[in-house]
């Protein structure tokens, strides 16, 4: 694994590019430029690895969440929102291979030379384009025939194809007002209306559901929903509140991703492990890679071990002191105190940083897709502290060529 750089003289140009043609649109957080100048070269050894770790990962995930769904009672120790728990009975009709899963699993190198497991994003993972035009545009940029990579967003569509029927009505759900959010949903909607399907861009309360089917209430959009595509996560739908939210868990439309995806979302989810092994469902490949993990309570006057929010997303609330600004760190102490069942408590692992060749140092994020079972692709971020949260910046994931 290594950093290669973007060419000065060619950087500004790659920027726009993936602006303007990358969906990038807004490449920044704050003041903090979120595109690197840089590509991750992996070994054609490490994509093996890590392709054959992550559909490991993917089977024992699924086999668990499986049969959590058969089990609720096994559940409980995820301390869900009641509001998702509730509803969780409706999922009894739940047949795998009718809907599309999608999930992504990041890996962190280790200064022991190891891969750590930080988490799956099993409800909602994003970085669609990231992971498949930029790595072609860095591979322009650079002018090299030395990389190749896997392109995500054909893996999805194509999973999409099987499952959905031939010029049918998709909905991309997601929260409309966010750019972040829309970028996303674009991507996809415009290689899905390249096969010849209608997109239809709404929000989570633009969907009724009648005899579980998805129909659309969208001005000018009314009608049969022949897939959903949900990019709103569940906990946030919760909230959000919509009329008839609770018909996406029992729902026979097509859907990527379906919310059995909430068992392996939620950080607790090491939490009911023991529980689900002892009924011979097999966990070993998360056990290797994934740092011990327990309750808050635990973890009380034990040394090398940090918080994380069970609902978390995008590193927020991580307490890596170095890493967090200004009174962050304290912050999230308090109201882990507060409110430990929100929380779990996660041994912390020895990022080994990568220097580039301008002699930076970056801890590196490389998340591992998994569609339907099988590897799909990557997308990495990379931080100067060991914590990848929002202010990291993209980064394409090229491989090199035997």
């Amino acid at each position: 694994m290594k950093l290669i750089s973007i060419p000065k003289d060619k950087y500004n140009d790659y920027r726009l590019n993936l602006m303007f043609n990358g969906y990038k649109w807004d490449p920044q957080f704050y003041d903090s430029n979120t595109i690197a100048k840089q590509a991750l070269v992996i070994t054609n050894e490490e994509h093996k690895e890590l392709e054959s770790l992550t559909e490991k990962l993917d089977k024992e995930t699924r086999q668990a969440e499986e049969y959590l769904n058969k089990n609720l009672n096994l559940a409980k120790p995820l301390v869900l929102p009641k509001k998702i728990y509730k509803e969780l009975k409706r999922m009894k009709n739940y047949e795998a291979d009718k809907h599309i899963r999608l999930m992504r699993y990041d890996f962190h190198p280790t200064i022991e030379g190891k891969w750590a497991l930080s988490e799956v994003n099993s409800d909602v993972p994003g970085g669609f384009a990231e992971s498949s035009i930029m790595p072609q545009i860095a591979i322009d940029t650079i002018n090299e025939g030395k990389y190749w990579y896997k392109n995500f967003g054909d893996i999805l569509t194509n999973a999409i194809i099987k499952k959905v029927k031939p010029k049918g009505n998709i909905m991309l759900v997601h929260c409309t007002s966010y750019s972040d959010d829309r970028q996303v949903m674009q991507f996809l909607g415009d290689k899905l209306e390249d096969l010849g399907f209608n997109i239809i861009y709404a929000a989570a309360d633009h969907i009724r559901f009648k005899n579980n089917e998805a129909i659309s209430i969208l001005d000018g959009n009314e009608g049969k929903i022949d897939g959903i595509f949900r990019f709103t996560p569940l906990e946030w739908l919760k909230d959000i509140k919509p009329k008839h939210w609770q018909g996406y868990f029992d729902t026979v439309t097509p859907s990527c991703n379906h919310p059995i995806a909430i068992f392996a979302q939620t950080k607790r989810f090491p939490l009911v492990w023991d529980r689900v092994e002892k009924e011979g469902i097999n966990l070993s490949t998360w056990r290797d890679l994934l740092p011990e993990t327990i309750e808050v309570k635990k973890a009380k006057n034990k040394s090398g071990y940090i918080y994380k929010p069970a609902c978390g997303r995008v590193g927020e609330k991580i307490s890596i002191e170095e890493a967090c600004r200004e009174d962050e760190y304290e912050k999230i102490i308090k109201d882990v105190k507060k409110h430990p069942k929100k929380y779990l408590a996660q041994k912390r692992f020895n990022s080994k940083p990568i220097i580039s060749s301008e002699g930076e140092s970056f801890h590196i994020c490389l998340g591992s897709y998994s569609v339907d079972g099988k590897h799909a692709g990557y997308y990495a971020r990379i931080s100067k502290l060991p914590r990848i949260d929002s202010y990291a910046a993209d980064i394409p994931v090229l491989i090199e060529k035997r």
